[in-house]
């Protein structure tokens, strides 16, 4: 009885009423839909398409807002997408405040001017609405018309800061209609020496006008005209500098031969690079600092072809070490990543916020080569780079560097960078002006330009005449030095400005080092120490390239004698500090993306190289193949070289022991060095065993002696492989040599 009473009871409760809650997110769609839809009935009850209701919609309207009104749909539709898109417009409290306050003192002037020009409009509400003859007839009657109207246009720049949250100086210079009035009032009054402030946002396509005025159809590779020089004064001026003097001798230079190569053969700009959205951007990084009580302002934005860099400049006492440690926390409110932090900018007391674009533009070689800081270059030296976060254009000259290194991941623009070099130095030099001696271990990156009559010898490939190419470019080196003291010139600029006999320039580019370091340390090393203490007065420059930034590689004796080097992406900050001494490069981005520093550089500067195509390449080879010119190769170049007094032999010696190989192949497979192991396995006495030692050191095999400890092997067993012995190897060079 009891169980069926319970059951009574309970199915006599009434029942609940349905659950009408509505979700947040529901409400919040509700509230978009209704700002979307009053937005278009008041736009279209404005032009009468709204029927009767419109007209009356249309008329309450006129009388609060006045002309207003005809603002209101935009003002509806700002709001309905800021809640539809919160996250990609960003309008505070502050902004919709100055919003609002924009409309009513607009109203306010239209009102005042309607009071005082039309009253009879201002009583029937037209103009400004009753909401602006609301704040118009009191400042009217209180101050008269001229200073109620100086009030109401003070209340819309106010507003007008609140809307953009930005200073009253940036708002300006950002305005069309201020721009120019303050440009002449600076240069007026002189203020920022005669120049105006640059524009807040700057970008690639402020350069586009000046670059187009300076473009060219064709470069000259050569300038040669008769003409009597001066003589020489002995000054400590750069090389390339003195060629402006020449002696007082009256010899005539000869006609040079020209190649003029059409810049038609590479392609123009390609593409637009896109930052996204710049003040939603600038606001997270502001409130992300914010967060963590770092409190900024911030400055101008540098839209560059492959990142964006913010400005902005902390408060004072704040340890700059804080910003950039919160690296990871920016780049996850910008979701983008590598963020890179530059602190502080070298030159200004601003710290720079580097952030990957949306969309990257690639930035091509012609662009550089019409620049206005290619043309303006000083000799015919000068390379393409790339363009840094600004836009700007970057070259370099190869004679003021003069050695330069250049590394990087596999597939970071390593090989393509050197190909931009190639190609700038042929667009400007001729084969009497500039040679190369190409060396390419990898076998597939510079044998395009086989053929071309600038290469002192076909591209070089293999271990053996490599460093035969180096020992060459040495006593080329050394017998520059002695036609330069003959003739009492210090430099090969001064020289080249009075003899009828021209130097040309050398360059030598190695594009792949770590293989010769692995098969060949010590004379490899040695002699591009030496030519990089000594080479660039006679008017030699190396280029060296490597895709493993390793410190077997890239040695401290290498990084003290080049002081100018480009870094791509790698894999690690170790890597980058081996390139650099400093971090960075593990934070870019690829494809081009480098960090280069000059001796000049405070900091490595950021810039996104150059890039030029295989097709491209191949064009403007076979343009200067088909100059008429053939090429003229010294097969001594790649020859066994007689090594000179105190330099390590070139594989093989005159007076090598016959069991040379056999100790060689002996150490490296024992994995130690020493003359206790040579009398054994060899069975010698101590004599020879040390004699053997004392080779094996001069051809790079082994290192010296440090007391009682072991010697340290230098070669691998496969660099074993590309030691050949004396006999076979004069062979195999007399081959090549009729080939």
């Amino acid at each position: 009885m009891a169980k069926s009473a319970k059951r009574q009871q309970k199915n006599s409760r009434p029942p609940s009423p349905p659950d009408l809650s509505v979700s947040p997110e529901t409400r919040h769609g509700i509230l978009v839909i209704a700002l979307y839809a009053a937005a278009a009935l008041v736009a279209l009850s404005i032009f009468d398409l709204a029927g009767g209701f419109g007209r009356i919609l249309d008329q309450g309207l006129t009388g609060l807002l006045g002309w207003d009104r005809a603002v209101l749909p935009l003002v509806l539709v700002i709001f309905a997408t800021k809640e539809l898109f919160p996250e990609k417009i960003e309008l505070r409290f502050v902004g919709s405040l100055g919003l609002v306050l924009l409309v009513l003192a607009v109203n306010g002037v239209i009102g005042l001017l309607t009071i005082t020009f039309a009253p009879e409009s201002a009583f029937w509400s037209q103009g400004g609405g009753y909401l602006g003859l609301f704040f118009a007839a009191p400042l009217e009657a209180v101050m008269g018309f001229w200073a109620g109207l100086v009030v109401l246009l003070a209340l819309v720049a106010v507003s007008l800061l609140l809307v953009f949250n930005t200073s009253l100086h940036r708002l300006a210079l950002s305005t069309s209609i201020f721009a120019r009035p303050l440009s002449w009032l600076f240069e007026l009054f002189n203020f920022g020496g005669g120049k105006a402030k640059e524009p807040v946002v700057h970008g690639l396509d402020e350069l586009e006008e000046e670059s187009g005025r300076f473009a060219s159809r064709t470069i000259q590779v050569t300038l040669a005209k008769a003409e009597k020089p001066e003589r020489a004064p002995a000054s400590a001026e750069p090389a390339e500098d003195s060629a402006a003097s020449a002696p007082p001798e009256t010899l005539v230079r000869h006609p040079r031969k020209r190649i003029e190569v059409p810049l038609e053969l590479l392609a123009g700009r390609s593409g637009k690079p896109a930052a996204g959205d710049i003040a939603a951007n600038m606001e997270r990084i502001r409130r992300t600092l914010e967060r963590f009580g770092i409190p900024v302002e911030m400055g101008d934005v540098s839209v560059g072809p492959t990142v964006t860099q913010y400005t902005l400049r902390p408060a004072e006492g704040i340890k700059l070490s804080r910003i950039t440690g919160l690296s990871n926390d920016l780049a996850l409110a910008l979701a983008a990543h590598p963020i890179r932090i530059e602190a502080p900018i070298p030159g200004k007391s601003l710290v720079g916020i580097e952030v990957p674009n949306a969309s990257v533009a690639t930035v091509t070689i012609k662009e550089v080569l019409e620049s206005p800081e290619f043309r303006a270059r000083k000799n015919s030296l000068e390379i393409a780079l790339g363009k840094d976060v600004s836009g700007k254009s970057w070259t370099a000259n190869l004679s003021k560097m003069p050695h330069l290194l250049v590394a990087g991941a596999t597939g970071s623009g390593k090989s393509v960078c050197l190909n931009s070099l190639i190609v700038s130095l042929l667009y400007q030099n001729g084969p009497d002006d500039l040679r190369f001696i190409l060396i390419d271990p990898k076998r597939v990156e510079l044998q395009v330009y086989n053929g071309v009559p600038h290469l002192v010898a076909p591209v070089i490939t293999d271990v053996p005449k490599t460093v035969n190419a180096l020992k060459w470019t040495i006593g080329e080196m050394e017998r520059r030095f002695d036609l330069l003291s003959k003739s009492g010139y210090r430099d090969i600029g001064s020289y080249n400005s009075a003899s009828p006999e021209k130097l040309p320039y050398l360059v030598l580019v190695i594009d792949e080092l770590a293989d010769l370091m692995v098969a060949a340390a010590a004379e490899v090393e040695s002699s591009i120490i030496r030519l990089a203490q000594m080479a660039r007065a006679v008017g030699i420059h190396l280029v060296l390239a490597t895709q493993r930034p390793s410190v077997d590689v890239i040695t401290g004796l290498i990084k003290a004698n080049i002081t100018t080097r480009i870094a791509f992406a790698v894999a690690s900050g170790t890597d980058s500090r081996t390139i650099l001494d400093s971090l960075g490069a593990e934070k870019l981005l690829g494809r081009g993306d480098m960090l280069y520093t000059t001796a000049d550089l405070s900091k490595p500067k950021r810039l996104q190289g150059c890039l030029v195509t295989d097709a491209e390449i191949q064009k403007v080879v076979n343009h200067v193949k088909s100059s008429g010119s053939a090429p003229n190769y010294l097969n001594e170049v790649t020859e066994r070289q007689k090594s000179g007094p105190g330099s390590p032999t070139v594989f093989g010696d005159e007076d090598a022991d016959p069991l040379l190989e056999e100790a060689q192949e002996t150490v490296v497979r024992a994995g130690k060095a020493s003359a206790s192991l040579l009398q054994r396995r060899l069975k010698v006495g101590y004599a020879r065993a040390a004699r053997l030692l004392d080779l094996m050191e001069e051809r790079g095999v082994i290192g010296p002696g440090d007391g009682a400890k072991p010697r340290e092997i230098l070669i691998s067993r496969e660099g074993l492989d590309t030691l050949p012995d004396d006999e076979a190897g004069e062979e195999d060079y007399d081959e090549d040599g009729d080939k």
